[in-house]
């Protein structure tokens, strides 16, 4: 059996022990194992975090961005080495596959790389004066200390997204993980920290949910990123608006799938099942709902129905496996619920369902579900997030019901769309509202030089990732430039 690691907290520069109740992270594919324990911070380390932020923001905004951007760097380049064996451990401790882990530390890395070089690109922006003599520019500014609020799904990907642009802004950073997956957070602390990064730029606080609470109410926050639940979001976002302390939340997603009867039906079952189950379905971006033109909807149903039946599920560490366990028996109770509770309303299922027996059932394992529901039903799984491996499909008699069904939800995140008609996917560009929009590929998904974040209830305040990150993660200041008494007349 592997050895458990120890937590720590990273305050000022220096890696500490908790002063608070005890924390563990288990391996949710054999839940007696524990992967890292210690002892959560305490509410006095949510002040010394603060102060250590709020003593190195003037002078980490003052050193050069080329400077700042070299630290990232660096740590790109650490966690890229160590790629294989912090994916082992992710996959431990979060439930993915080892590709996926592994996969997921590249991603960080490329995330690190991009924001490291940001030093290269435009910082400002000069516009003509109406007046003689006169230069207008408009410069930004960093926040100042941020807030760092991440989900257990993505456990150094999300923070590195959040974190590298608030670091290479010239930010200071005080850091609440997901307390599942405290063992990754640790990693991204330790490779930012060996690349350089000044003592207190960067605060690792390991504690409950209630922590976040702690950070968004404290007179010394500038700014608050989160990614999470709804519920979680709109709370933090509501106590942060009411303090005038801006936000930047990413939060729920009911992503739709459009299969019309011209798409490519072989690509269109692998995508689907890739956005579908990849991760376990724990993914803001997941497909879980699947809308199918009537025409191909019987040989298309049956076809993904064999395909999700054939996954390989287990143990995410064995090579082979395709789909791991969810988080936690919360989630797999909650999900399993949600299951039941489809059925019971009418759902017909084509994959899955039922709990696992046997030496699944030791683990927090749901099995790859399809469900398709009643024409002109209501259903609860339509519209409510399970935030797992779990795909409800609906049939549809022309392109725009499809549409409409798409946007059927309060949320507006990521969908998918498959056709081979361009004039069908220049329609849909426009009418389905979510700000993310696949053609003939999986709704997740999320490169780091474009923006990432969703319309409606899906998102508040400016989007994630690319230049679009600046909007938050920084301020501008117009300057209307001039020189003394000698100008040209």
């Amino acid at each position: 059996m592997t050895a458990t690691i120890g937590l720590q907290h990273l305050i000022n520069g220096a890696w500490e022990d908790g002063t608070g109740s005890p924390v563990a992270s288990s391996n949710p594919a054999r839940p007696a194992e524990t992967v890292a324990h210690g002892l959560q911070a305490g509410g006095p380390d949510v002040d010394r975090a603060m102060a250590a932020a709020t003593a190195a923001k003037h002078g980490w905004a003052r050193t050069p961005a080329h400077e700042r951007g070299l630290v990232l760097l660096r740590a790109a380049a650490i966690l890229e080495q160590s790629a294989s064996a912090l994916g082992l451990e992710l996959a431990r401790e979060e439930g993915k596959t080892l590709a996926e882990g592994e996969g997921e530390v590249l991603r960080a890395a490329q995330i690190l790389r991009y924001y490291g070089n940001d030093g290269d690109r435009a910082a400002g922006s000069i516009y003509s004066s109406p007046r003689r003599g006169e230069t207008i520019m408009v410069t930004r500014k960093p926040l100042g200390v941020i807030g760092v609020v991440t989900p257990f799904n993505f456990p150094i990907a999300i923070p590195a997204w959040k974190i590298a642009p608030a670091l290479a802004y010239g930010n200071t950073v005080v850091w609440k993980p997901a307390s599942t997956v405290p063992l990754l957070a640790m990693r991204l602390a330790e490779a930012l920290q060996s690349a350089g990064l000044p003592k207190g730029v960067l605060n690792l606080l390991i504690g409950p949910g209630s922590m976040g609470n702690s950070i968004v109410d404290h007179p010394a926050l500038d700014g608050l990123t989160f990614t999470g639940s709804t519920g979680v979001g709109r709370n933090l976002a509501s106590k942060a608006a009411g303090r005038g302390v801006p936000v930047q939340a990413e939060m729920g997603g009911k992503n739709a799938a459009i299969v019309l009867s011209d798409a490519d039906l072989d690509l269109a079952v692998e995508q689907v099942m890739l956005g579908a189950f990849r991760s376990s379905g724990q993914k803001c971006t997941a497909t879980s709902r699947l809308i199918v033109a009537d025409e191909i909807a019987d040989d298309f149903l049956t076809e993904l129905g064999k395909r999700a039946a054939d996954l390989a599920v287990g143990d995410p560490t064995t090579p082979g496996i395709n789909m791991g366990p969810v988080i936690n028996e919360a989630a797999r109770s909650s999900i399993q619920q949600g299951i039941n509770t489809a059925i019971s309303q009418g759902a017909n299922v084509l994959a899955g369902g039922t709990p696992y027996a046997g030496d699944l059932a030791a683990g927090y394992f749901i099995a790859p579900t399809v469900l398709e529901l009643p024409r002109d039903q209501n259903q609860d799984v339509w519209t409510q997030e399970l935030f797992g491996p779990v795909l409800s499909v609906r049939r549809t008699g022309s392109t725009q019901e499809a549409l409409e069904l798409a946007n059927d939800s309060e949320f507006g995140l990521s969908a998918a769309l498959f056709t081979q008609d361009i004039t069908t996917a220049l329609s849909a560009i426009d009418e389905i509202d979510v700000g993310i929009l696949h053609v003939n590929s999986e709704s997740a998904g999320a490169d780091p030089h474009v923006p990432f974040g969703g319309a409606k209830k899906s998102g508040y305040g400016p989007k994630e990732q690319g230049d679009a990150a600046k909007e938050f993660f920084t301020h501008t200041t117009t300057v209307y430039l001039r020189g003394g008494n000698n100008v040209s007349r």
